[in-house]
């Protein structure tokens, strides 16, 4: 198969952000004199974004439900606070995974469209790619707040597919998760995934992806 355009995950996939996550959820937490959170938690957490993160570490400390903690005062409080921590932490202690830089350089020089396609909020994706100085490798960065909808919503994908007059058949999604699984099936693409992010605690074989990759090296064999 010739792929034309690669769409990659972030968390998990490019860059392992969870010990900078779990700081800042805890600092949140802490604040508000809440007890702290393990890392295996927080892992387990990751993926549909960090208000959605928050919620469950909320409702996990304050033991109630996810929706009850949804609409609580409690979340409208540590929101704030919890960006600040957040912005603070971002890139401190996240660091890339093995061969990244070699991987997204080599395919850029075959000619191949790169995306970023992530549910984590823009402001903090700005700064991790800042940070590990990714940003000149995309040519798209779509975050959780970018469109009206995010993953495992497809229109990330499709908008740029359009836009680059890709088709499907040349068209690959890389992730970590169920949710980037889903997100390409539901665009139609494939999808291969990696075994050492972030995927609630299951194996990223259960969500049957196209092939399980043992690090992005392998995508230098496109």
């Amino acid at each position: 198969m010739t792929y034309r355009a690669v769409f990659f995950d972030l968390d998990g996939t490019l860059v392992e952000t969870a010990p900078e996550i779990a700081d800042a959820v805890n600092d949140t937490l802490a604040y508000f004199d809440w007890p702290a959170v393990s890392q295996t938690l927080v892992d387990g957490w990751i993926g549909h974004g960090t208000q959605a993160l928050l919620v469950e570490a909320l409702a996990h400390v304050m033991q109630q439900s996810v929706p009850k903690v949804r609409q609580s005062a409690h979340l409208k409080d540590a929101l704030p606070v919890f960006d600040r921590y957040y912005q603070n932490r971002c890139g401190t202690r996240s660091q890339l995974y093995p061969h990244v830089r070699d991987a997204l350089a080599h395919l850029r020089a075959q000619g191949i469209k790169l995306a970023l396609v992530t549910n984590k909020e823009g402001r903090y994706t700005q700064t991790v790619l800042q940070v590990h100085q990714l940003t000149a490798m995309f040519d798209a960065v779509v975050s959780g707040d970018t469109l009206r909808v995010k993953k495992p919503n497809p229109s990330a994908v499709e908008l740029h597919l359009k836009k680059w007059g890709v088709n499907q058949e040349n068209a690959l999604f890389v992730g970590d998760s169920s949710i980037d699984a889903a997100t390409a099936r539901n665009a139609g693409i494939a999808v291969w995934l990696l075994p050492y992010g972030y995927n609630m605690g299951e194996p990223v074989a259960a969500c049957q992806p196209d092939r399980v990759i043992s690090d992005v090296s392998e995508l230098m064999n496109l």
